[in-house]
């Protein structure tokens, strides 16, 4: 796993209120990511955080980076459901 972000990308905040929650990578600029969760960070109005404010992990939902190329076809229904996804295989392992 390299040292960027991408698109995509199932990642935690590591501070603030909202820390511990998980969060799909809609938008990387130089040192911030655009992150959403479907329900309080919704897909028309991304939260703004800092990099090292935000922990990694190696999952990246392909189907939602795809969605998200394609000319932002990405809706609050899929990040939901995506993390849904996401948080039901990781607490099984």
């Amino acid at each position: 796993m390299n040292n960027e972000f991408e698109l995509g990308q199932i990642v935690f905040s590591k501070c603030g209120r909202d820390q511990g929650k998980p969060f799909i990578v809609v938008s990387i600029e130089e040192e911030y990511v655009h992150l959403v969760d479907g329900k309080l960070r919704k897909v028309d109005n991304p939260k703004l955080k800092k990099k090292k404010h935000v922990q990694k992990t190696n999952t990246i939902m392909e189907w939602i980076k795809l969605k998200i190329i394609e000319e932002n076809r990405l809706t609050n229904n899929d990040v939901r459901k995506a993390l849904d996804e996401y948080l039901g295989q990781s607490s099984v392992e």
